[in-house]
């Protein structure tokens, strides 16, 4: 046998192992591509500057004066900065899973968390008062949501987690403690935001 026949056989086996390859083998590899590519300090910073732009989305959406259209929007936001997040991280994104773990962190908030949310959309039903403290209350609620969540997701992704094996319930206190600081943070977003010059 030659070498060049034995070069070829090499070529193909190869080959097929490649093509043989499990989605879960292809979504570690691109993991570790991801993570290897970019520096660790990089990569942090990537993934504020994410969560930080999406939390300007989030902002932004909340003043939508049409009830319900904004709470529909907001989750958009915080799906699309999931998908960005996993992304970076190199880690699967699912819809589906994503929007259970949204629903079970805003359902863990109780009444600070979707009742407020609600109930600020619905406030822009009362024309003039209620839609005044709509465009005040939703924002900063919609915002914090989105900046807990960011957070909560880039620490587990930092310790080498994935959306899939992310447990809401398990951290639905310290996502309560992220939420009231997030909700600080984003009052003080909004006032940087509102002292730029157009």
């Amino acid at each position: 046998m030659s070498a060049t026949t034995t070069q070829v056989g090499a070529s193909q086996a190869v080959s097929s192992s490649a093509k043989a390859a499990t989605p879960q083998q292809e979504e570690t590899t691109a993991a570790a591509a991801a993570q290897a590519v970019v520096d660790p300090t990089e990569r942090q910073e990537k993934a504020q500057s994410i969560v930080h732009r999406n939390v300007l989305w989030a902002l932004g959406v909340g003043l939508v004066p049409v009830p319900i259209v904004d709470f529909v929007g907001v989750s958009v936001v915080q799906l699309k900065m999931l998908r960005e997040l996993t992304n970076l991280y190199g880690v699967k994104f699912s819809d589906q899973v994503a929007k259970k773990i949204l629903a079970t962190l805003i359902a863990g908030l109780g009444g600070a968390g979707i009742g407020t949310v609600l109930s600020a959309s619905l406030f822009k039903f009362v024309p003039i008062i209620g839609t005044s403290l709509g465009a005040i209350s939703l924002p900063v609620v919609s915002g914090a949501f989105t900046l807990a969540t960011g957070r909560v997701f880039v620490a587990h992704f930092e310790s080498g987690g994935t959306i899939l094996d992310f447990n809401p319930k398990a951290i639905r206190e310290h996502f309560r403690t992220e939420f009231e600081r997030a909700k600080q943070t984003v009052t003080q977003i909004q006032k940087q935001e509102a002292s730029k010059p157009a």
